[in-house]
């Protein structure tokens, strides 16, 4: 059986190994959280997504895949119509330990020509140290502070809510996916934690 590393852990260790040119978490003292959703957008969900953030006023960044937004050019839309802000989320979903530097980087200049933005994220966060410091002279790399496992087919949708509310804090990242793995438990914590995060008085910002 593998040892699962708390994610606080696993988040720690990457912070200390890649550039102190990524953002982990906002740097603001006010009741403001940033939720994000990751590989997007697909008519599986995506819209699911953008109703519920919809009924709690709430706004979003969307790090979207090339291809997805190719694919799905009216869900892209949406989004930003919305007012939500989008994200490069790479083109082919490579994986940076696993892939060489200029095709990684030509990956991710790929994306760039359907999404228009300056902020990056690199997927599965799993970026090297040389590939993130080139990227950082054109984008806003963003990690996260709060991983909520919504991939993980060991983790409940009760136990992804509450990794969710155990990490709110003024400036949290939070990281949900929009991906058919994990949309059960999306669709059963997003709500949830809107309404946590509207009763303690806490507002969803967007990252930019």
């Amino acid at each position: 059986m593998g040892i699962k590393l708390p994610e606080r852990v696993i988040t720690g260790f990457l912070s200390w190994f890649l550039p102190s040119s990524l953002h982990w978490k906002v740097d603001t003292k006010e009741k403001t959280v940033f939720l994000t959703f990751d590989d997007g957008p697909i008519p599986e969900l995506t819209g699911e997504i953008l109703e519920i953030l919809h009924a709690y006023n709430a706004k979003a960044t969307f790090f979207c895949v090339g291809e997805n937004v190719m694919r799905n050019p009216g869900l892209f839309r949406e989004i930003v119509h919305s007012g939500h802000a989008v994200g490069n989320h790479s083109h082919h979903h490579l994986k940076g330990w696993d892939t060489d530097i200029k095709r990684y980087i030509q990956d991710v200049e790929e994306a760039s020509r359907f999404i228009d933005s300056r902020l990056y994220r690199p997927p599965y966060g799993l970026i090297s140290w040389r590939q993130a410091r080139i990227l950082s002279r054109r984008y806003k790399v963003i990690m996260w502070s709060v991983l909520t496992r919504d991939y993980d087919q060991s983790v409940s949708p009760e136990q992804c809510l509450d990794i969710a509310v155990k990490g709110v804090e003024p400036g949290a990242i939070i990281v949900f996916h929009d991906n058919l793995k994990a949309r059960e438990k999306v669709l059963y914590a997003l709500p949830r934690l809107l309404e946590y995060l509207k009763a303690e008085g806490f507002e969803c910002g967007i990252l930019t």
